[in-house]
């Protein structure tokens, strides 16, 4: 079992940054494929950002391409989000995923409010 727990969410102003970031329990977490999602008011929840478990290869939403950028550090079992040039469409609130292959575990989520 892996417990995640966000932090870092709150409001700003269209055009500001904030850095999310995910701490993870268990011993396997450089093992595990982590990302960063999304669910705004009335939407479904969306895919944000991934990284693989070496933090070699990243992936992003064209949404958030360019402006978003994610990070790992596995000697402190956490997973950083890191967001420029906010709009208010990013007002939403944001998971951490941990993917260990053969189970996907989920945080409770951190709100993001960014206005316009």
């Amino acid at each position: 079992q892996v417990q995640l727990v966000e932090s870092g969410g709150g409001l700003v102003q269209a055009g500001g940054s904030l850095r999310l970031s995910c701490v993870a329990s268990g011993r396997t977490f450089s093992t595990y494929g982590m990302g960063w999602y999304r669910q705004a008011p009335g939407k479904e929840r969306e895919f944000v950002a991934r990284i693989s478990w070496s933090g070699g290869n990243t992936y992003y939403s064209d949404s958030v391409k360019g402006r978003f950028s994610i990070s790992r550090d596995n000697a402190k079992n956490a997973v950083n989000l890191q967001m420029n040039s906010l709009k208010p469409e990013d007002t939403a609130i944001y998971y951490c995923n941990a993917d260990s292959g053969t189970g996907r575990y989920w945080g409770q989520g951190t709100q993001v409010t960014v206005s316009s």
